[in-house]
C-alpha cells in the first residue's frame, strides 16, 4: 500500500484513510476470508450494548432509489461476548485500527460497556453511537440535544483511556452545535452522519415496509446532505472528523477529505460490494498519483466554496 495513504486520526496511525463503518462490518473477523484486514485503514465493529439485544422484527431492509433502509435495532451479542469471542481473533490484524462502536439508552450505558473494554485489549478507541434515545428524557436521541450529549460523552471521557470518536446523527436542524458540545465534552473526533430517518410504505398493502416502520436511509442518496454536513462540522470545530455518507468509490472519498475530512468510513457500498473498503482505497490511491498529490493530508480541506 502506498505511503501517501498513511494519515493519523486523534493519535492512532492509519495506513489509509478508509475505515468500514459499524453496522455493516459485523465484527470484523467475519470479512477474513473476503478481504485482506491487512489492506485496509480499520473498522468499526457491530455496535455493542451492556447486554446482547435481539434486534427488531422483519423486515429489516429495503432497498431503496440510490440507497438502502436499514432498522436492524442494533442487534448485538452484547460487549462481554464480543470481548471473549470475538476480539482475540482480531489480534493476527495488528496494524489495522479496530475501534469498538458503543450504545447505551442511558449515560451509565454507555460508561459501562466502555469500562468493560477498557480491561480487553487489541482496540484502537471508540465510537459513540449517541442516535439512541435517552430513556430517561422521553425517549429525546442524545445527539439531538446538546446539553445530553455533552453529558454522555463527558462521562465516558472520564473513564476511557483510549481515543474517543462521537458518531452524529443528520437528523438535528443545524449539526454544528451538536459537533461544539461534543468537541467540549471531551471528544477526540467526531464521525457523521448517521442514517436519515425515513420511511417507505406499500401502496397494495398500506403497510409500512420496515418492521418496525421507520428505518435508516444510507448510500448514495444521502451523499450530498451528508457532504454538506461533513464541511459544516469541519468549520465548527477543531478535531479531526471521519465522513460518513454514500461512499462507494475512491473519488467519493476524496470529496470528503476535499470538504475537511480526516478519514471516511464506507457502509452500505459493503453490502452490494464486502470487499469495498479496500478497493476504494486502491482508488483514492490511484486519484493522488494522477492529481501528483504527494499525501492525502494535502488534500484535506481543499474545498474551494463560493467561486473562491
Amino acid at each position: 500500500m502506498s505511503t501517501r495513504l498513511a494519515v493519523e486520526l486523534c493519535g492512532i496511525p492509519l495506513r489509509a484513510p478508509v475505515l468500514a463503518a459499524s453496522g455493516t462490518f459485523a465484527y470484523g473477523v467475519e470479512f477474513a476470508e473476503i478481504l485482506d484486514l491487512h489492506s485496509i485503514g480499520g473498522f468499526v465493529v457491530k455496535g455493542l450494548s451492556r447486554e446482547p439485544m435481539p434486534g427488531n422484527p422483519p423486515p429489516r431492509l429495503w432497498e431503496t432509489h440510490g440507497g438502502m433502509m436499514n432498522s436492524i435495532g442494533l442487534q448485538n451479542i452484547g460487549v462481554r461476548a464480543f470481548v471473549r469471542d470475538k476480539l482475540p481473533h482480531l489480534a493476527a490484524y495488528a496494524g489495522t485500527a479496530v475501534f469498538a462502536n458503543v450504545f447505551g439508552y442511558t449515560p451509565e450505558d454507555y460508561v459501562e460497556v466502555v469500562r468493560v473494554l477498557e480491561d480487553a485489549p487489541g482496540l484502537a478507541g471508540y465510537e459513540l453511537n449517541v442516535s439512541c434515545p435517552n430513556t430517561r428524557h422521553g425517549g429525546i436521541a442524545f445527539s439531538a440535544d446538546a446539553g445530553l450529549l455533552a453529558e454522555v460523552v463527558g462521562m465516558v471521557r472520564r473513564v476511557a483511556r483510549r481515543p474517543l470518536v462521537v458518531k452524529l446523527s443528520p437528523n438535528v436542524a443545524r449539526i454544528e452545535p451538536l459537533a461544539q458540545a461534543a468537541e467540549q465534552a471531551g471528544a477526540d473526533a467526531l464521525s457523521l452522519t448517521n442514517t436519515f430517518i425515513a420511511l417507505a410504505i406499500d401502496a397494495r398493502t398500506r403497510r409500512a415496509r420496515i418492521g418496525a416502520g421507520f428505518g435508516g436511509l444510507s448510500g448514495p442518496a444521502i451523499k450530498p446532505i451528508a457532504l454538506r454536513m461533513v464541511y459544516e462540522a469541519c468549520q465548527a470545530v477543531r478535531i479531526p472528523v471521519v465522513g460518513i455518507g454514500g461512499i462507494s468509490t475512491g473519488i467519493d472519498a476524496a470529496e470528503y477529505i476535499i470538504a475537511g475530512a480526516t478519514a471516511v468510513e464506507v457502509g452500505t457500498a459493503n453490502f452490494w460490494d464486502p470487499a469495498a473498503v479496500g478497493r476504494i482505497t486502491g482508488e483514492l490511491d490511484r486519484f493522488l498519483e494522477e492529481e501528483n498529490i504527494a499525501s492525502v493530508a494535502q488534500l484535506r480541506g481543499t474545498l474551494r466554496l463560493k467561486g473562491d
